[in-house]
């Protein structure tokens, strides 16, 4: 199975909300974990668009996630 394509905040949001109930991690647990705070998980987990990426980004490195970006433009189109 290839990795998703996420394009939304809400999208990313389920899938760490996934990812953290696989762990079996309370996202007090996951907040403590990568040093942020549980209503930030909350609002990330619920699609927030305003989440900080930073935070964000840390949060996937705690659940082990990478996050991979790729362009929709072709290789030397213009």
């Amino acid at each position: 199975m290839g990795a998703p394509m996420l394009l939304t905040p809400e999208e990313l949001g389920s899938f760490v909300k996934k990812e953290r109930k696989a762990m079996g991690l309370t996202q007090a647990e996951l907040a403590l974990t990568s040093g942020t705070g549980m209503r930030f998980i909350s609002d990330l987990e619920n699609g927030k668009p305003t989440c900080q990426i930073g935070k964000t980004l840390t949060v996937l490195k705690t659940l082990g996630l990478r996050l991979t970006l790729s362009s929709s433009h072709s290789p030397g189109g213009g």
